[in-house]
């Protein structure tokens, strides 16, 4: 095998987990959330930006946390609503989002958690348990 090929192939093996999880995530719409609260399901909802160093840290714990334990993905839909565009949109003013680096588990009527500006993947993991623990 020429070391060209050897070195996409690999390079493409390596990267089809988080292609895959990537596509697992809906990007927000309005209605999206409500539409799977109706439908029973738990949601993980993520409001970031593309710019923010601690949204990029939370997206890194939550990827690194799902594709440690299938079992997130399971039970709940995850969300990412992007704050510079919906900042001032119907959800955010619903769920009381004061800024970007939000994150919020709801399952029914109920917030089963939230965590503000906290990149520590051990938060990120207790927030997750909680949507395991409501599924």
């Amino acid at each position: 095998m020429h070391r060209r090929n050897f070195l996409s192939l690999s390079a493409a093996a390596l990267l089809t987990p988080a292609a895959l999880l990537a596509a697992e995530t809906l990007k927000y719409r309005p209605g999206v959330v409500d539409a799977l609260l109706k439908d029973g399901k738990t949601v993980f909802v993520d409001f970031y930006t593309e710019w923010c160093s601690t949204c990029r840290a939370q997206g890194r714990a939550i990827e690194a946390l799902r594709g440690e334990n299938p079992a997130y993905d399971a039970a709940m839909t995850f969300v990412k609503v992007d704050w510079d565009v919906y900042s001032g949109s119907a959800i955010a003013a619903q769920y009381e989002i004061p800024r970007r680096s939000t994150l919020l588990v709801l399952r029914g009527d109920a917030e089963l958690g939230r965590i503000v500006a906290d990149a520590s993947k051990a938060s990120i993991k207790a927030l997750m348990d909680k949507g395991l623990a409501g599924a």
